[in-house]
Formats: structure tokens, sequence, C-alpha cells
């Protein structure tokens, strides 16, 4: 069924030129932000087990390594380095999307406009689920991810958030082997964790009292 809510065994993720060079020319998005959002993404789907896939382009020329905070998240992946600006255009790209046996498949990336949007809508038209983290996308522009982000939206991708992704591979927090991997993701990643590690240490005196 189309466009129904991802489980762990039917998703996987392609993280796309998340390099110097294209964080330099990201101007949408707080940087910060974005390198948060991704790393909320990478950790993630290596906490559900999902099949992921980086990619970069021009690394050693021009555009420098892949984001080392989410490199180390998958330490012995090697990014699948392109010419084509276009993922979907390179064939070992898509040789690894084949491999995962997966057709819905969550993309992020720098930039919105390009490296997002082109293989969305080719991945689309080939018979591809597409969802798009927009809050861990970024571009040149505000206007220039928004128009992507409509353009993907009108090819028929869904468009979701980092920690939308998270929760909804969770669903119940009574998921007891993967509630602490995202605790962890919420106190590392967003504001929220402020609230959780306060409750943890709430809770913690009172059961010290209660001892």
């Amino acid at each position: 069924m189309p466009h129904e809510l991802l489980t762990p065994d039917t998703c996987a993720v392609a993280l796309i030129d998340y390099q110097p060079q294209m964080f330099f020319g990201t101007h949408s998005h707080d940087r910060v932000t974005v390198m948060h959002n991704v790393q909320i993404l990478a950790k993630t789907a290596k906490l559900f087990k999902v099949p992921t896939i980086f990619t970069t382009i021009a690394a050693e020329s021009f555009s420098g390594p892949f984001l080392p905070e989410v490199q180390a998240v998958f330490p012995d992946m090697a990014p699948i380095d392109r010419t084509s600006m276009n993922s979907w255009e390179d064939s070992n790209f898509r040789r690894a999307i084949e491999a995962t046996g997966r057709k819905k498949i969550l993309l992020a990336g720098l930039w919105t406009e390009v490296c997002v949007a082109f293989p969305t809508v080719q991945m689309i038209a080939e018979g591809y689920e597409i969802y798009v983290a927009t809050d861990a996308c970024g571009d040149v522009t505000s206007e220039a991810h928004e128009r992507a982000v409509q353009r993907v939206i009108q090819a028929g991708a869904v468009p979701m958030t980092s920690i939308q992704f998270m929760c909804e591979l969770q669903r119940d927090w009574g998921r007891s082997a993967t509630y602490e991997g995202c605790m962890d993701i919420f106190k590392a990643h967003t504001a929220y964790g402020i609230g959780v590690r306060y409750a943890k240490h709430i809770l913690g005196e009172h059961a010290s009292e209660a001892g």
C-alpha cells in the first residue's frame, strides 16, 4: 500500500552530499540545525537496522569529505562518490538502492533543488515511493528549498521531518529494545532532550528517596 506508515523492514535511507562545499552554500536553514537533523536520520537508521546509503559528489577534487559526525554513525561505510549531480544517474548509487530490496526510500541531502529533487523525480517515475526529510535538507535560498519541496510533492513524494521518521519507526514506547536509543537521540539533538534529561533526573531522585 503506498504512503502507509514506514516500518524498519520496509524502508531504506539515502543521505546525499553532506559535504563542506555544499554546507558553505546553504542559506535556507541554520546549518547547525541541518547537521543535527541529518544525525537524527543516520542514528535512527542505525538503531532500527534500516539499510542506509551515503553518497558524495567530487569528494576528493572539490566538495570535501562526508560530514564526519554522520560518517561516525556508520564508520565502516564508504560513501559512493559521483560526478553526476543526480545520484540516480550514477550506476553505483542505483545498484546500492536496488540491493536494499526496498521500494520506500527516505532521501535527504544538500541541496534540495538539485541533489534531492532530481533523484526524487526520477525514482518516483521508476516506481519508488520517496519520502523527503525536508528539515535535514537545505539550499542556497529559502525560496530554492521551498520550490524544490513543492516540486517533489507534486511529483508524488511525501515530506516529513527527521524526528517524525524516528517516531514513526518506534511508534510504541513499550518497544523496549529501541526505547533508550530513541531517548539518546532526543537528548543529543533536540530541545525536547532537555526535558528528557530532567525527567530522568527527577525520577532518579525519587527512586533514591524511596530506597
